[in-house]
C-alpha cells in the first residue's frame, strides 16, 4: 500500500472539519475528488494509521472489513448505525463521540504531517506565476513577516497574487482551500515546512502540531537559524 498524496489532504479535512457530521459525497464534493476516491482515500488513511475507525458507530461488517463500505451505496445522510454513546476522546487508541465511521488519528497525522509528509511529499518550486498564495504568503500568516519577503502561489487561473509557484500537494488543493479556512490554514503551513526558511518551518512546526493534536505537549523553543 502506497500513501497518496490525496490520502494525507483527506486526513487534514477530516482534522479542519472536527466533530462535524459528514458523508463521503460532502467529503468529495469539498476536496474535488470523486466519492469512490474518497472511499479509497479513507481505506488508505486507515491502513497507513492516520485515522482509526469509529467502532461503536460502523456495523461489525464494516468494521472488519472497510472494502465492504466502499462497494455499498451511500445513504443519504451518514454511516450512523447506533446511538450509543462513545467514550470521551483521551489516550491513542480510544475514541471520540462521533456519528462518523472514520476519525483522524491526532497523534499519528501529527507526526507524520511534522516529519514524514514533506518527505513523502516534496515541494516543487515552479517558475513565477499568478495563484493562490501558500506558505507564509496565505492570508492566515498576513503581518507575521516582514513586506518584501518573497511570494509563493499555487499556480491558478482565478489567483491574484504573484509569485514563486508551489506545486500544490494535489491538483484539487487550490479548490478545496477555497471552500474551508482552517484546511486552507494547515496546507499553507505544510506548505512552509516544504519550501520556507527555518523562521517559516519553526513556526509552521508549531501552528501545524496544534491545529492536529491540540493535545500534545508543545516543544521547548531554541534558537531559529537561517
Amino acid at each position: 500500500m502506497q500513501l497518496k498524496p490525496q490520502d494525507f489532504l483527506v486526513a487534514l479535512k477530516l482534522v479542519a472539519w472536527g466533530d462535524q457530521r459528514w458523508t463521503y459525497a460532502r467529503l468529495a464534493q469539498e476536496l474535488g475528488i470523486s466519492v469512490s476516491e474518497a472511499h479509497a482515500c479513507i481505506k488508505r488513511g486507515l491502513q497507513a494509521g492516520l485515522l482509526l475507525q469509529n467502532y461503536a458507530v460502523i456495523p461489525p461488517s464494516l468494521a472488519s472489513d472497510i472494502d465492504s463500505v466502499m462497494g455499498a451505496q451511500e445513504p443519504a445522510g451518514i454511516y450512523r448505525m447506533t446511538r450509543k454513546r462513545a467514550r470521551p476522546a483521551g489516550a491513542a487508541g480510544e475514541f471520540a463521540a462521533s456519528d462518523n465511521a472514520v476519525r483522524p488519528h491526532a497523534h499519528h497525522l501529527a507526526e507524520f504531517a511534522l516529519h514524514g509528509a514533506k518527505y513523502a511529499f516534496p515541494g516543487v518550486r515552479l517558475p513565477l506565476a499568478v495563484g493562490v498564495p501558500t506558505s507564509h504568503s496565505a492570508p492566515a500568516f498576513a503581518g507575521m513577516f516582514a513586506p518584501g519577503s518573497t511570494d509563493f502561489v499555487w499556480p491558478h487561473p482565478n489567483g491574484a497574487v504573484r509569485g514563486v509557484g508551489v506545486e500544490p500537494l494535489h491538483p484539487s488543493v487550490p479548490f478545496a482551500a477555497n471552500q474551508d479556512a482552517k484546511l486552507y490554514e494547515m496546507l499553507a503551513l505544510f506548505d512552509a515546512l516544504r519550501v520556507g526558511k527555518a523562521r517559516e518551518r519553526g513556526m509552521a512546526l508549531e501552528r501545524l502540531q496544534a491545529l492536529i493534536d491540540p493535545a500534545a505537549p508543545r516543544p521547548e523553543k531554541g534558537p531559529v537559524y537561517g
